[in-house]
């Protein structure tokens, strides 16, 4: 399977440059003007930008308004013993930044697929070598480690992988915790299984978790069961942040309700 993957993916790149199929933006042009990051540096406008400038022997790659997201969602788990799984080590950067984040009673554990990944990280946190879609894997790593408030899939961004893992890996989140998926723009992307509107992306898999939210409300159902433990599906460029609660079926009430006669 990995090999038809790596053909296919070979494939669509001289399809691009052939011209048969659109190609992706160019990312440098994204890229943040030095001279703001080094305002930002200086003066740091939130912990989580404290967090990431801060950096040690391994830097972390982050998309900037990531920064201001993580601090909206993400505040509530300083200083706490705080479970969290991120899939996706590259380098190491983002496990030493969530360290100094979270502060030293979490519980920080990486995921990769790339054995060269084992020698990223300092204790105390950990990674595990293995793919984020192989359900044995990823239950091992919840019943080792506990049950995650926190999981955050910064990983292969390929669709298919996207979305394995969340089947996986929600229904063992924390009830109260937060399930996030990064660089969703690739679910536009051809390269990575995705495009505009194309089913099975984990743009459109959220979509379909904002319809399993109504479950109650509509004759379709919810496949999930989101309707009964997804709180909520925020939409942010780039990012799918689902909190997941417990929920009971909606009732409607009046103000009048239960007056004494």
């Amino acid at each position: 399977m990995e090999t038809f993957d790596r053909v296919r993916r070979v494939a669509t790149r001289l399809g691009i440059k052939a011209g048969w199929l659109k190609g992706n933006p160019d990312l440098h042009a994204f890229g943040i003007d030095p001279a703001e990051q080094r305002r930002m540096r200086q003066a740091p406008p939130t912990e989580v930008h404290r967090a990431f400038y801060s950096h040690g022997k391994r830097p972390a790659h982050k998309w900037a308004h990531y920064l201001d997201l993580y601090d909206r969602y993400l505040d509530r788990y300083r200083g706490s013993a705080v479970k969290m799984i991120e899939i996706g080590v590259f380098d190491g950067g983002s496990l030493e930044m969530w360290r100094r984040y979270f502060g030293p009673q979490a519980s920080i554990v990486g995921i990769d697929i790339n054995p060269r990944c084992a020698d990223c990280v300092d204790p105390p946190n950990v990674v595990r070598i293995g793919s984020q879609a192989d359900r044995a894997f990823l239950e091992g790593v919840v019943a080792e480690f506990g049950a995650p408030e926190l999981i955050l899939d910064d990983g292969s961004h390929i669709a298919k992988h996207q979305r394995a893992s969340f089947e996986i890996l929600f229904p063992l989140l924390q009830d109260g915790g937060l399930y996030i998926i990064e660089d969703t723009h690739t679910s536009y992307w051809n390269e990575w299984d995705g495009g505009y509107r194309r089913a099975g992306t984990a743009i459109e898999m959220a979509k379909s978790l904002v319809d399993d939210l109504h479950a109650w409300c509509h004759h379709k159902g919810s496949t999930r069961k989101a309707n009964e433990d997804a709180e909520s599906v925020h939409f942010h460029d780039s990012m799918v942040v689902i909190e997941k609660r417990r929920r009971q079926r909606p009732g409607q009430m009046s103000s009048e309700g239960g007056r004494d006669a």
